[in-house]
């Protein structure tokens, strides 16, 4: 079982920024992928960013540009940073790990 517990999350103005951080309960370097996912009210689950072992990652087209994954293995913790939000990045924000675990989730909030 590994467990995951995001955290930074809050309330910003537009054109603010904020750092999320995903911390988990094992080594994350034996897993191939980890990710930050976002659901905002009556909205399905999708995809921010995820980021490989050889630090290969993907964005969605919504953030390119202004938000960054990056992972620190030793640490055991992954980071999302959220820079230039805008009002429709308001989310929970959730951390996974393994594309099985889910942490309960960091609420972001982005007023105009």
């Amino acid at each position: 079982q590994v467990h995951v517990v995001e955290s930074g999350g809050g309330l910003v103005q537009a054109g603010g920024s904020l750092r999320l951080s995903c911390a988990t309960s094992v080594s994350i370097a034996r897993f191939n992928a980890v990710g930050w996912y976002r659901q905002a009210p009556g909205k399905e689950r999708e995809m921010v960013a995820r980021i490989t072992t050889g630090d290969a990652t993907n964005y969605a087209d919504s953030v390119k540009d202004r938000f960054t994954i990056s992972r620190d293995n030793a640490a055991k913790r992954v980071y999302l940073q959220m820079t230039n939000v805008k009002p429709e990045d308001t989310a929970v924000y959730y951390c996974q790990v393994a594309n099985s675990f889910w942490g309960q989730g960091t609420q972001v909030t982005v007023s105009s």
